[in-house]
């Protein structure tokens, strides 16, 4: 495959992923079109349904998905019965088979390689105690793999090697576009890296900063300018998340996911627009240099 120009990378989050969908309809308006598209966990699906059709049904398509999961409750299901899983799996409360359903409402049957845009997504593996990143194949199992939240859900076996969550080892995957050559970078992340750490000030905290660091410290590299000379948009979620936010608690009630990207949507729109007038007024520029 040839070095991709433009790469959308959409980072991990849960529920707080249905941000992305309103950065993708704001993308898709702006008419900015990826040549691959990157993924981890929860922006790893919303990368790969978009990919499938990368154009306004793709992103309608997301948006019913997400309306459908807020009907039925994410990952939802009576206590009782993920008490069961969690017996019976001893490693987990949901059963994999939770992200595998949602998925195939619109992917089923497809390989990595059927969908319209080159799509890659991250994983972390237990044994190799290393980043994965799946290619080719079974777009379903590289899904549930990408987002087993260590915990939530049973590591996922595809031959023979066992993954995580790949917000584990690479959470905004902004590294892997710049490795594969892209020079126009869109990142669409859930809102966490808007807002700084600090230090502890309560007994608990060290612990979710601790977190918070290690999920983090991959993206810092865009703080940093090693980019590669690629061009790196970050768009606004309007959803800043301090890492003790206590709506984390409630990942499982996404009933404001519509709101959610909603916000986020009319925030990269606005900030869209404002890149393509500074490009414009920069080509504007330098056309009346050259006279």
């Amino acid at each position: 495959m040839s070095a991709p120009r433009c790469a959308f990378v959409l980072g991990g989050g849960g529920k707080w992923g249905s941000v992305e969908v309103g950065m993708l309809r704001a993308l898709v308006e702006a008419g900015i079109q990826p040549d691959i598209v990157l993924g981890t966990s929860i922006g790893a699906l919303n990368g790969a349904v978009f990919a499938a059709d990368p154009g306004p049904i793709g992103v309608m398509r997301l948006e019913r998905l997400w309306r459908d999961i807020g009907e039925t409750g994410f990952l939802g299901g009576p206590v009782l019965d993920r008490v069961r899983t969690a017996v019976r799996l001893r490693v987990g409360l949901n059963d994999p088979s939770a992200i595998r359903d949602i998925a195939r409402t619109v992917l089923d049957g497809m390989s990595i390689e059927d969908l319209e845009v080159p799509f890659q997504c991250v994983a972390a593996s237990i044994e190799r105690a290393a980043e994965h990143w799946f290619t080719k194949g079974p777009i379903i199992d590289a899904l549930a793999a990408s987002a087993a939240i260590p915990g939530l859900f049973a590591p996922v076996e595809i031959d023979g090697e066992h993954f995580y969550d790949g917000g584990l080892v690479n959470s905004i995957p902004v590294d892997r576009a710049v490795e594969l050559g892209a020079s126009e970078i869109y990142v669409l992340q859930v809102g966490r890296v808007e807002q700084p750490l600090r230090p502890p000030t309560k007994f608990w905290e060290p612990a979710l900063i601790a977190f918070e660091i290690s999920r983090r410290h991959r993206f810092a590299s865009v703080r940093d300018g090693k980019t590669g000379g690629a061009d790196v948009h970050v768009l606004p979620s309007a959803n800043a998340l301090d890492f003790d936010d206590r709506r984390q608690l409630k990942w499982r009630d996404i009933g404001d996911a519509d709101e959610l990207a909603g916000r986020a949507y009319e925030a990269s729109r606005d900030y869209l627009a404002e890149q393509m007038t500074a490009t414009a007024a920069g080509v504007e520029g330098g056309l009346s240099g050259e006279r």
